[in-house]
């Protein structure tokens, strides 16, 4: 049975629209109803749409409701599944799916961290190959995706080599497309800042580009607090520029789930607060991307033609802002007189420093994940001891009110040691071998390339053979 086509003739032009929808289940304010309105200005977005990436749509009802609203201009769609509750993800296209899959991250956070939840939803890549016209390759590849979360700012963030190596999976799936001789697009919410690690590597191993800096160079490298920012010595921007110019879609003045609970609480009473654009933004940052590639080989050359942020209005009866994020549009086309290229950038090389420079996160991170291992292995058996002492003791408890003390001192306390133990013997020993399988594809990377970076190859060698002699 051959694929379905679409009906149309080939696009000249491929509109893109991102966003996180803030949609978690019991959590999120307004939740379906901010997500049944966010279907309905995806529907009436000028131009309209040809594929929509949402992450936080995490409710199938809400997906539901999504997709009922847009159906008119895209009536293909997929939610994705993962994780225990789900990944959140959904890609939404003018033009038919003809084959997707949800590539799980070998790295996304601890179960041990609960209250964060990053590694309960199998955080991954949406991945969908979508046919806009019937050449051999006139294949859009789509992946859509949602980082894990920085809960620590850069350097000391203690989830940085897992959203590096999230970065690093991402960029090998956008390489492998684009060397299919596919268009490319790689979407969501990254959790990163412009020019970040992250940033840098997903530029620098696959052959993308950040849409906004291809046509805001100039744009920031995050809230105007930050370090990097600090460093180019430009003032504070409005919440307007922030919006227009750095392409701001988190924690912006505008954004009302970003003010003051008191403020919240006088919007959601029915107050209307309007925020001033010349005031200044000094927190905005942009954590939402639209990477691109025209794919290799091609006979015709996509460029970049604009780059917008959306969904910055507010809902038209609750008077809060439809996310707490806000949306990246983009306009991708293939008129010889219109846009940006892309090709005389997109051949180079990965950065023989960047790469190395991530073999020494790797390292320190198993090193701290080693001692985990050991302190929880260690509790859970110190807790073995600790009941079956208690439960000795009942034997010559002089009272049933301690021997039902002891009793539950012993089942909570052997109950947190057995947990600890299969967080220190199971996770941490598979996420071991997730980091070892991650530091071998970036060493690959480094010597492929030829250089070594000033990496003792042979030093580095061995202490990953001393970290397998532990297993």
């Amino acid at each position: 049975m051959s694929p379905p086509t679409p009906p149309h003739p080939s696009p000249q032009k491929l509109n893109l629209l991102t966003l996180n929808c803030w949609g978690l289940k019991y959590i999120s304010t307004f939740r379906s109803t901010r997500l049944s309105q966010i279907g309905h200005e995806i529907s009436i977005t000028q131009p309209p749409p040809h594929v929509v990436a949402l992450q936080e749509c995490w409710t199938y009802a809400d997906y539901l409701s999504i997709r009922a609203s847009t159906r008119g201009i895209l009536p293909h769609s997929k939610f994705y599944h993962s994780g225990i509750f789900g990944s959140g993800l959904v890609i939404l296209s003018a033009y038919p799916i003809i084959a997707s899959t949800m590539y799980r991250y070998p790295l996304n956070g601890r179960p041990s961290a609960f209250y964060r939840g990053d590694w309960y939803v199998g955080k991954g890549v949406a991945c969908a190959s979508i046919r806009y016209s019937t050449g051999a390759k006139e294949v859009l590849e789509v992946f859509c995706t949602h980082m894990h979360a920085p809960y620590e700012e850069e350097p000391h963030d203690s989830y940085l080599c897992h959203r590096t190596a999230q970065a690093w999976e991402i960029a090998k799936l956008l390489r492998g497309a684009a060397e299919r001789g596919h268009v490319v697009v790689g979407l969501g919410d990254f959790n990163m800042v412009p020019l970040s690690l992250a940033h840098r590597l997903i530029e620098g191993f696959a052959p993308v580009r950040d849409v906004w800096r291809v046509l805001h160079p100039e744009s920031s490298l995050g809230a105007s607090g930050d370090e990097a920012e600090k460093a180019r010595g430009r003032a504070v921007p409005t919440a307007e520029e922030s919006v227009r110019e750095n392409g701001a879609t988190c924690d912006s003045v505008l954004n009302t789930w970003r003010w003051r609970k008191v403020d919240q609480k006088r919007v959601q009473k029915g107050e209307r607060i309007d925020v001033d654009g010349k005031v200044e933004d000094p927190n905005a940052k942009r954590l939402d991307y639209i990477f691109f590639s025209p794919g290799s080989g091609r006979e015709s050359e996509w460029r970049v033609e604009t780059s917008r942020v959306g969904m910055t209005a507010r809902h038209p009866t609750l008077g809060c802002s439809l996310s707490d994020h806000f949306s990246v549009e983009a306009t991708i086309v293939r008129d010889e007189s219109k846009g940006v290229k892309l090709a005389e950038s997109l051949a180079q090389a990965p950065d023989r420093t960047l790469l190395s420079s991530i073999l020494p996160l790797i390292h320190t991170y198993t090193t701290r994940q080693l001692l985990q291992r050991r302190l929880l292995l260690a509790h859970f058996l110190v807790s073995v001891f600790v009941s079956i002492g208690c439960l000795i003791g009942i034997w010559w408890s002089p009272h049933n009110y301690v021997s039902f003390i002891l009793a539950l001192v012993s089942t909570l306390n052997l109950s947190a040691g057995v947990i600890d133990g299969l967080i220190g013997g199971l996770f941490i020993g598979s996420e071991l071998r997730a980091l070892k399988e991650f530091e071998w594809e970036v060493r690959t990377a480094i010597e492929v390339d030829g250089n070594r970076a000033g990496v003792d190859t042979q030093v580095k060698r061995d202490f990953a053979d001393k970290v397998r002699d532990l297993f």
